[in-house]
């Protein structure tokens, strides 16, 4: 599936949906489910409901970079962000320095 078919299906309203290939759930079945988190457990990320405030201009970037690629979420992409800057903050200097080197002797091949 391409990217323009996801921008499509993202335009659709439901009324444009045809559910008519599945079938209705029982009462049973509906009574049966349990939460996703509770059927695989490790599955679920384990995310915290914020509020944060952030300059409008950081917002934007986030989002013309998921627009750029076709779609997504930029709050995720912001917490990956975030993600990769703590795990940058574990590494020692030593070891920083040591990787921006490899890095840019890369860039210089």
């Amino acid at each position: 599936m391409s990217k323009t078919d996801f921008k499509r299906f993202d335009a659709m309203t439901d009324e444009e949906i045809d559910f008519s290939d599945i079938p209705p759930l029982t009462d049973e079945q509906l009574s049966a489910m349990k939460p996703l988190r509770d059927v695989f457990p490790d599955a679920v990320e384990k995310k915290v409901r914020i509020t944060i405030r952030l300059d409008s201009d950081i917002v934007s970037w986030f989002k013309e970079q998921v627009t750029q690629v076709g779609g997504g979420n930029y709050q995720s992409l912001i917490n990956d962000a975030l993600r990769r800057y703590i795990e940058t903050q574990k590494e020692p200097l030593e070891e920083t320095l040591r990787r921006v080197i490899r890095e840019e002797l890369q860039v210089m091949r």
